[in-house]
């Protein structure tokens, strides 16, 4: 009988069936026909009723955890286990690995998409909270995600897009219209035994605005958000000379990295800045560029990457002589202030994507990095560690016109952590 009931979850593609906010028990019906006095009465039972608690909470924990959900509308009893906190900590200790999912975007107007879960290599319907289109700014971290609105910058939201708890962070400071703006987040992964579900975490802002009437110079500051004082610290304020900031951030090891881009007059079209958290004492000016950290090359569309507190840059290698077209994308981890080449996307996956823009999506976490072209659904994986390109299954959306966009995000599934 339990093993019928793990099948039947495997089998299903919905998500939005059950969410875990809203489980419940509902009690089927019983159904009987009358035997005849000839007929034996059989008597059957579940297998899982002989089960004491601990051990059926044990083999549960072994689900993927798209069926925890579903496996709490099997009977009152699985609800009361994968409800239970005990459940949720002994879940997230589990040896099986839960990898990070990739959620893909299928429309500009609303937040709705596909979750794709690399590891029973389906997707899943999928509503986030809190985020209104596809253009806010993403970032996460062990479970939690962070969104901003892409107008005023202002509306900053941290959540679980598992369970779909969230909350509202107050207003950072700094001007209140920005040219460009860099968000990350980071959970603080220290004594994660303990009291895993209310672990601290940090939100940085990276503001840059162009000095009125100089093109050349722009403001940039930095503004990092506690969630144990609930508040917003500013940790920099900078003005660059030939520099701009831009949309990319990521931090590793408490140390922030964005990324800068030149405004003329430097032999690097784009470089790095690293900014220790830990170590920044009140707002200066003249720091920055100290940390500059050069690209290891010509790149479009770089992106930063915290997988297992690696620094790793994901970006389009662009052609000798017209740098904006890409022949090709690269990873790269940091190490110290040198880079080093992890892997180049084969040719034969590069051309799978068929018609590659020049602009294409990247985000990566554990030892996980997905890559699509903004033109198409098609969803390529690399794993750090085996160092093996994969194609994604299928996603379940067809491109309806020929100017829509795909783009997404990746995040670790997880029950225990609340923002």
């Amino acid at each position: 009988m339990i093993d019928d009931r793990l099948l039947r979850m495997e089998a299903e593609t919905s998500w939005t069936n059950y969410p875990y906010s809203y489980i419940t028990y509902v009690p089927e019906a019983e159904s009987y026909r009358e035997q005849s006095d000839d007929e034996a009465k059989v008597e059957t039972f579940s297998m899982d009723s002989l089960l004491p608690d601990d051990l059926l909470e044990r083999i549960l924990s072994f689900l993927p955890i798209a069926s925890i959900f579903r496996a709490g509308t099997v009977c009152k009893r699985w609800n009361e286990i994968v409800s239970s906190r005990r459940f949720l900590c002994n879940f997230s200790n589990n040896s099986v690995s839960q990898r990070p999912w990739y959620f893909m975007f299928t429309t500009t107007d609303d937040p709705s998409g596909y979750a794709y879960d690399p590891i029973i290599r389906k997707w899943y319907s999928f509503d986030l909270p809190c985020i209104e289109t596809s253009n806010w700014f993403v970032a996460s971290s062990c479970g939690l995600v962070c969104f901003m609105d892409n107008d005023c910058r202002n509306k900053i939201y941290v959540s679980n897009p598992i369970t779909k708890q969230w909350r509202t962070l107050i207003e950072p400071p700094g001007h209140k219209s920005t040219d460009y703006t860099a968000m990350s987040t980071s959970v603080n992964r220290a004594n994660q035994a303990v009291n895993r579900a209310n672990r601290s975490y940090s939100v940085s802002i990276v503001k840059s605005k162009q000095v009125p009437g100089n093109f050349f110079q722009w403001d940039l500051s930095i503004h990092l958000y506690s969630s144990e004082t609930m508040t917003w610290t500013t940790l920099v304020n900078d003005v660059l000379s030939g520099w701009r900031g831009g949309n990319e951030s990521v931090i590793c090891n408490n140390v922030l990295y964005f990324m800068i881009y030149s405004t003329g007059g430097s032999d690097h079209r784009h470089g790095l800045i690293a900014s220790n958290l830990s170590s920044i004492g009140s707002p200066s000016s003249g720091i920055l560029m100290r940390s500059f950290i050069p690209m290891p090359c010509s790149l479009t569309c770089g992106r930063l990457m915290n997988l297992r507190e690696r620094l790793v840059i994901v970006g389009g290698i662009g052609k000798h002589d017209r740098p904006e077209v890409i022949k090709g994308i690269g990873i790269w981890v940091l190490k110290g202030k040198e880079w080093v080449e992890m892997a180049k996307m084969p040719q034969r996956f590069f051309q799978g994507f068929g018609e590659f823009d020049e602009v294409f999506a990247s985000s990566g976490t554990d030892d996980l990095v997905y890559i699509q072209s903004y033109g198409s659904p098609a969803l390529l994986t690399f794993d750090m560690n085996l160092k093996y390109w994969r194609w994604s299954q299928k996603c379940p959306v067809t491109k309806k016109f020929p100017l829509q966009l795909f783009t997404g995000f990746c995040f670790e599934p997880r029950l225990e952590i609340a923002p």
